[in-house]
């Protein structure tokens, strides 16, 4: 698997750096022990409130360092990818940001965060500090298991204990909170690959139609591996397990985390599976969907809760500094908003024959129906091979339709033509036409000139296209057919349609359309299938005056 990296000694630190640069100034530091121990905390740090000091090892962006920040974390310490940090750099950390009242640290339940962590807490005791530290153990995927992993529930920790802290509370308020909130916590997650580490060779233990579930934050295997099935699907299975664990008469806090890899599209839809499950009946507040707690590229997700009460519901909402914290919204149904109704000016009307403008819709249609094969032959030397199917599509709907027109009306029939037309065509060249015939439409009923109503839609159909006189499409037959109308003469205008599109078989190089990504040694010979279908157009209204 690919990644952005120079070298993967340097990746961690490189990467703190960024965050550092793209931060406002003013806002974070690194200690200067950089970068054999990587601290990033609080530039505004004045040791006047309890700090909360996580961290562990990189990886799990923007955690820990992204949540920094005036509300959140004073400092987070990090480790290598996956790697805990050490003693030494928790206890820098603990020196560098401890003011009188204490420090509370908050670590995930893995054994070298607890070993690190706790050693440096009690060194740091020993030196004076206090301290104190809280250890989150909120995954529920393995059951029974005597030491629950931390995972992404950890966030609620942060910013629960950030918001006790900056409040002004003391340190034994501040630890009490951070552990009841821990203890109130349940996570799971499940992901459809692992996660790939720089520089390192990836395997993907799972198969092309396997996802695993319950795996952890480090691409520890999951407790189950499942098949491949809709979001609905899984996301009944997690919320279920997850629901087993809550009390159905209380309120709660969800966070929907992305695990590095699931693209924004897809996380709307995992949200939106969660949100219509019967769990969502006991959620009040959601925080996400996004990535919070990652597991580097992992293409995966997690569901935290947490039990509500006003005093977290307050801390939970309360802003914060650190963009990576993404505010809490409490839970609502979609609004539903009228969409405008069409106008009575809009508003369909009678339809009425003409038996001259019927015969030669009849009959313009008809032709471009027996040119589908000859015209799909021709694009498919240029472009995709459709072009006659597009435009025989269009011409039998208009057909279809044809007893619903006001053919004693140019001008309404031209907008309904342009509204058949973008609503069965389909491609480009259906709205290019709708374009044409709707601009047509609407400078026919300010005045009565077929000719300059025509030219107006190819003004609108070439701002919107951008194609022009020479760029090998079908304005190269219309511009000049329609320029040779404004005489009155329609078998002129049929003359200048033809000699247009012969004049595209000397084009070598299209400027639009799907011909533009062919070569010149293949355009060179071959008319722009949509300037032939145009000058057949002509050709046929000619032959009917």
């Amino acid at each position: 698997m690919k990644h952005f990296f120079n070298r993967r000694e340097t990746i961690v630190t490189e990467a703190l750096d960024g965050l550092l640069l793209t931060s406002s100034a003013g806002r974070l530091a690194r200690l200067d022990t950089f970068p054999e121990i990587k601290v990033i905390l609080r530039a505004d740090w004045d040791k006047s409130k309890v700090a909360i000091i996580s961290g562990g090892g990189a990886g799990h962006e923007p955690s820990h360092a992204g949540f920094v920040g005036k509300g959140m974390l004073t400092a987070a310490v990090s480790g290598e990818i996956f790697a805990s940090p050490s003693v030494d750099a928790v206890l820098t950390a603990i020196r560098a940001v401890t003011g009188p009242k204490g420090a509370l640290l908050i670590v995930k339940n893995y054994t070298g965060d607890r070993l690190n962590f706790g050693l440096a807490a009690e060194k740091a005791r020993a030196e004076g500090f206090g301290v104190e530290m809280v250890i989150v153990a909120d995954d529920i995927a393995i059951p029974g298991i005597n030491q629950p992993r931390g995972v992404a529930g950890t966030l609620f920790v942060h910013k629960i204990a950030g918001y006790h802290a900056e409040a002004g509370a003391d340190l034994e308020t501040v630890a009490a909170q951070a552990a009841a909130t821990a203890r109130d916590i349940v996570s799971l997650g499940m992901s459809l690959s692992t996660c790939s580490v720089p520089g390192q060779a990836h395997e993907d233990r799972l198969g092309a139609e396997e996802g695993e579930l319950g795996l952890g934050i480090h691409g520890e295997p999951g407790v189950e591996r499942i098949v491949l099935q809709p979001v609905a699907d899984l996301v009944t299975t997690m919320t279920n397990r997850l629901a087993a664990k809550v009390s159905e008469a209380e309120n709660y806090a969800l966070l929907i985390n992305n695990l590095g890899a699931v693209p924004p599209l897809e996380m709307g839809v995992i949200a939106n599976a969660v949100l219509s499950s019967p769990l969502s009946g006991r959620v009040r507040l959601i925080v996400g969907p996004g990535p919070m707690m990652t597991a580097l590229n992992m293409n995966g997700f997690s569901l935290s809760l947490i039990r509500l009460d006003a005093a977290r519901e307050a801390a939970l909402k309360a802003a914060v500094e650190p963009h990576a914290w993404l505010p809490a919204t409490e839970r609502h149904e979609i609004a539903i908003v009228p969409a405008p109704r069409v106008s009575a000016r809009h508003a369909a009307t009678s339809p009425s024959d003409d038996d001259r403008i019927r015969r030669l819709l009849t009959a313009l249609c008809e032709h471009l129906i027996s040119l589908e094969s000859e015209l799909n032959r021709l694009d498919s030397r240029v472009g995709d091979g459709d072009t006659g199917s597009t435009v025989a599509t269009g011409a039998r709907s208009i057909l279809s339709r044809i007893d619903t027109l006001q053919l004693k009306d140019p001008a309404a029939t031209m907008a309904s033509i342009g509204e058949i037309l973008s609503t069965s065509m389909g491609g480009s060249s259906g709205v290019l036409l709708s374009i044409f015939f709707t601009a047509a439409s609407k400078a026919m009923a300010d005045k009565a000139d077929l000719a300059v109503a025509l030219l107006a839609g190819l003004d609108r159909m070439t701002f919107y296209g951008g194609a022009g006189v020479g760029d090998r499409t079908m304005v190269d037959a219309l511009a000049p057919a329609l320029s040779a109308l404004t005489s009155g003469d329609i078998a002129a205008a049929a003359r200048a349609a033809a000699d247009g599109a012969e004049s595209t078989k000397a084009m070598r190089k299209a400027k639009a359309g799907r011909a533009s990504y062919v070569g010149e040694k293949d355009l060179e010979g071959v008319p722009d299938p949509g300037a032939v279908a145009v000058a057949n157009v002509f050709k046929v209204a000619a032959s009917l005056t």
